[in-house]
């Protein structure tokens, strides 16, 4: 009997040991929160965001997120680049998101109508639907109210996901020129977010080609023209949307973007642009496992120390993410992800920090962070899955600071948005 009782007793202790592991693992994607670098150390060299600076020859200040639904990090595309615009002399904005829904969001900064929240919803992803966009969209229309001749802010999307906004764009200039418009592309304007019944590849891209070419026999419509584009683009994308290939062919078409909006603002006098994205898009180096090379890669390698990749990461995140197919309903979530600098940053009491890695001298112990693999939050738009409890590695990423950024922002702490999903 006592044996019996015994063996019982061990069975409900392992269990019960069990139970508390896992429910630690569960909490933190591991066994705790992981090493911290030195934080006496790493407060020497991080610095308050407003001291951010950009080297002499700059052309593409990149900024990433390491989260697409943490409050710090879409203010951080304000914060930032009201810098570059007033220290740097940077006036165009480009964001991860659409070329046309984001000259939607172009034309009501330059006194457009509407409301800052109405531009927001116009990028067409719920994610930008936040008091941040907002906020960002309103100083920008609140700075060109101001601006003398030749120096407002324009607003540029680098992707090609969605098209209304595009097919608008292109249909409204061959109308205003009395341009023939193709029987399809009627239609799919008329009819926005359906397609047509009968509704053929060859015919959709041959109409589109046709208007574009009549376009360009007319000055000042090369925004219409990029619209065509970037239609062409997403029937592109859309041939390898189901295939491992997708991805890499879809940062290939931004570097693409990101390159015409750069040629467009040095045709308007300005040398640089800002570029807003995920930071799996943004890093110097990202080579995808299929094949094929990131955004930030191709665009590091065309312009070298000219494109400056900036990182950010958190400590602690209570992120929004979406858990439906549709994203229209959203929860919020936590997640650690195992950054020594980051942790660094929460031991000091940061709220925000830059550390410029050029900063940090060879003797500095922040070297070995820098300059080895270490673990690194990563979470983008993805359905929310318990299934992430279990499998660290769908909300961490893995690579080594100094290859992949010039810099990185940290948040220790980082608060969820507040997606408006009606």
């Amino acid at each position: 009997m006592k044996r019996k009782k015994t063996g019982l007793i061990i069975l409900v202790v392992l269990l019960t040991l069990l139970a508390v592991a896992s429910a630690v693992y569960i909490r933190f994607g591991g066994f705790g929160t992981g090493k911290s670098a030195d934080p006496k150390e790493f407060a020497r060299y991080a610095v308050s965001v407003d001291e951010l600076t950009i080297p002499t020859g700059v052309r593409i200040v990149a900024l990433g997120e390491a989260t697409h639904g943490n409050a710090e990090f879409q203010q951080l595309k304000l914060d930032v680049f009201k810098l570059l615009v007033e220290r740097f002399g940077i006036r165009a904005f480009a964001l991860e998101g659409d070329y046309g829904s984001c000259e939607a969001v172009n034309r009501y900064i330059h006194g457009g109508p509407g409301t800052p929240a109405e531009a927001a919803a116009a990028i067409g992803f719920t994610l930008y639907r936040t008091q941040q966009m907002e906020q960002l969209i309103a100083w920008m229309r609140q700075y060109n109210e101001a601006a003398d001749d030749g120096e407002d802010i324009r607003f540029y999307g680098f992707d090609m996901q969605q098209i209304d906004w595009n097919i608008h764009i292109l249909t409204e200039a061959a109308n205003n020129l009395e341009i023939d418009i193709p029987i399809l592309l009627k239609q799919r304007e008329n009819m926005k977010d359906g397609v047509p019944e009968k509704f053929d590849m060859g015919e959709w891209i041959e109409s589109i080609e046709q208007v574009k070419q009549n376009l360009l026999q007319f000055e000042g419509t090369e925004v219409a023209v990029h619209c065509a584009d970037i239609l062409l683009q997403n029937c592109s994308l859309g041939k390898v949307m189901s295939t491992p290939k997708v991805d890499a062919f879809r940062d290939s078409l931004m570097a693409e973007n990101v390159q015409w909006i750069l040629e467009r603002e040095e045709s308007l006098g300005r040398h640089s642009i800002f570029i807003s994205a995920h930071n799996g898009h943004i890093k110097r180096v990202n080579d995808y496992r299929n094949g094929g090379k990131g955004m930030g890669h191709l665009l590091a390698d065309r312009f070298g120390k000219a494109y400056y990749a900036i990182g950010t990461d958190f400590y602690r995140s209570c992120c929004n993410l979406p858990k439906n197919p549709n994203r229209t309903q959203r929860a919020n979530h936590t997640f650690f992800s195992r950054d020594p600098l980051a942790k660094a940053a929460k031991h000091c009491d940061f709220e925000t920090c830059w550390l410029d890695f050029a900063k940090v001298p060879d003797g500095s112990s922040l070297q070995r962070y820098l300059n080895n693999p270490i673990s690194m939050g990563s979470l983008g738009e993805v359905n929310y899955s318990f299934l992430m409890r279990i499998l660290p590695r769908t909300f961490r990423s893995k690579g080594t600071p100094r290859l992949l950024y010039n810099s990185m922002i940290f948040v220790p702490v980082a608060h969820p948005t507040a997606p408006n999903v009606e």
